[in-house]
């Protein structure tokens, strides 16, 4: 494979690497704010509306910012009903064109991502509910992520597209 697509799967694994392990500590803050609003609740008879929201949210950019990190683990669920009869080659060979598919999904739902953001920004759109935050940064924290799973995807097209050549990118 060509050097400049070497640097490229390193540099996107690196970034999806650090974030990936810096998000997965968002789950303790999610468990925080749910634990606080248990508490406030129960305890003090005091309910916050904005404990569910947030914690959606926290959730939301959880599960978007650390699914690079994901992809690059191959920590997804695959249906192994051929898959594990074939060679090494054939399921590398498969894995291309799924990531080709999964590309072709990403940048489908990048641009969607960036229209939603960019319309959260122009018109300050609130979300309908009592707390009635804000959306424009949850979404552009959602189209960060789609960004980074879709660049992370073009490093693994790459990867299997090496491995079916039997090219390796180190």
């Amino acid at each position: 494979m060509p050097g400049f697509i070497r640097a490229y799967v390193r540099a996107v694994d690196a970034v999806n690497r650090v974030l990936g392990f810096a998000v997965m500590y968002m789950m303790l803050v999610m468990m925080a704010v749910l634990l606080f609003g248990s508490v406030s609740r129960f305890v003090f008879n005091s309910p916050f509306i904005w404990v569910i929201e947030m914690s959606q949210f926290l959730m939301a950019a959880y599960y978007l910012l650390g699914g690079g990190y994901s992809m690059q683990l191959d920590a997804h669920v695959r249906m192994d009903v051929l898959y594990g009869r074939w060679t090494e080659r054939g399921r590398a060979f498969m894995d291309s064109i799924t990531a080709f598919c999964l590309v072709f999904y990403l940048v489908v739902l990048l641009r969607g991502g960036i229209s939603s953001a960019g319309y959260a920004l122009q018109y300050g759109q609130k979300n309908y509910s009592a707390w009635a935050p804000p959306m424009a940064p949850i979404k552009i924290i959602m189209t960060v992520g789609i960004a980074l799973m879709l660049l992370q995807a073009i490093a693994i097209f790459f990867r299997d597209l090496a491995r079916a050549t039997k090219r390796e990118i180190a």
